[in-house]
């Protein structure tokens, strides 16, 4: 014999006093009598939905402090090891040759085909939207791609990664310098005083020199600064492409921006590698050195599942709070790769490191107290 729950029994109860209430011809009832009623069948409804329901019907009671465990989790493992990895790559030297590995172009059409499968299994997913403005997708790809890939230079230059990370925090400077020449855009004391902090931070420590290290290059700074105004281009390039976005009636989705964006990357990484010859030199590095390889496809996944879990964090809670994740993560990228890679820092150089941190931390509070949305994630490079 099947046992029942008691609580259809109980539901068919409420709503059979219901009907005796409001049945049988009776135009005059008590608004008292009708409360209670519908209370008994809203509190036997949840009761059965929540704790009886046989065939899992129930609500998702998972706590909002595990899920925000699990999204910052991710994204500080992911983006943490990434970081972890890019540094590893460039800094590698084969022990026969002394060669490094210096294909960043391919390097970058490795990464983006790996977000494009992950795009195009999140849209099977969530759905994706139709004619979008791919000319603006392909303009942000352009110049997303050629931003991560001067980063990569300037570590494959001789750019510590510690500088390139802070001087990636300070992309808001040619952001405003853009604003001010073409927007007519204007800024207040404090903004000022953030770009000068995070920007004289980076340059003290790109001065220091360490017991063990060489001065940065030249070239390894150049690069940094190419990427910075890459990535001021791609703020305004990206607020156009929301803007015809919004006039063709569109609302991109989260993986509509990874697919569609690092499918342009691919593209152009693709083409400016096999330009510079750099596939098969790449592959033949890679063959060369299995180490690398093995690297690689970890710094490809990393970066395919951080893009992942930011998109989960900014879905499940308020964007700022994603903001606030990937901000102090540079933080810590920069210390654990101090602290795990070797470099030695002098008092001059942390004093720089702390006036950056300030500056970028300065930054990140002003956008959480004054609630302003921030950028796509894909506006953001990784490091």
């Amino acid at each position: 014999m099947v046992s029942h729950s008691p609580i259809p029994d109980r539901m068919t109860q409420a709503s059979n006093d219901l009907e005796s209430k409001f049945g049988g011809g009776e135009e005059h009832v008590g608004l008292i009598d009708y409360e209670q009623a519908t209370k008994k069948v809203s509190q036997f409804s949840v009761e059965w939905d929540g704790k009886n329901d046989p065939i899992g019907r129930g609500r998702d009671r998972t706590p909002a402090a595990l899920k925000l465990i699990f999204g910052v989790g991710g994204i500080y493992a992911a983006f943490l090891y990434y970081g972890s990895l890019m540094e590893d790559v460039f800094n590698y030297q084969n022990k026969s040759t002394g060669e490094k590995f210096t294909m960043a172009w391919f390097l970058q059409t490795l990464e983006a085909a790996a977000n494009v499968f992950v795009g195009i299994v999140g849209m099977r997913l969530t759905g994706w939207t139709r004619n979008l403005p791919k000319k603006m997708f392909a303009m942000t790809g352009l110049t997303q791609v050629t931003s991560k890939a001067c980063t990569t230079l300037a570590l494959a230059n001789g750019l510590s990664f510690p500088v390139a990370t802070l001087a990636k925090s300070g992309k808001m400077a040619p952001v405003m310098l853009g604003s001010l020449l073409l927007g007519g855009a204007k800024y207040g004391f404090r903004d000022y005083l953030q770009v000068v902090a995070i920007i004289g931070g980076t340059a003290i420590v790109s001065m220091d020199k360490s017991k063990s290290g060489t001065a940065n290059s030249i070239a390894g700074v150049f690069f940094i600064i190419v990427s910075l105004i890459c990535d001021g281009l791609t703020g305004g390039v990206q607020k156009r492409l929301k803007a015809e976005a919004a006039e063709m009636g569109k609302v991109p989705k989260s993986y509509d921006f990874m697919f569609w964006t690092n499918l342009f990357m691919c593209i152009t990484a693709a083409v400016v590698a096999t330009g510079l010859g750099q596939f098969p030199t790449g592959v033949a590095y890679c063959v060369q050195n299995p180490v690398i390889l093995i690297k690689i496809i970890k710094f490809c996944i990393c970066s395919a599942v951080g893009q992942s879990f930011i998109f989960y964090t900014i879905a499940t809670f308020d964007p700022l709070v994603c903001t606030t994740v990937t901000t102090t993560r540079k933080i810590f990228s920069v210390l654990l790769s101090i602290f795990l890679k070797g470099h030695s820092i002098s008092m001059r150089g942390w004093s720089g490191i702390f006036l950056a941190t300030l500056g970028i931390l300065s930054d990140m509070h002003k956008k959480t107290t004054h609630k302003k949305k921030p950028t796509s994630p894909l506006a953001s490079s990784n490091l």
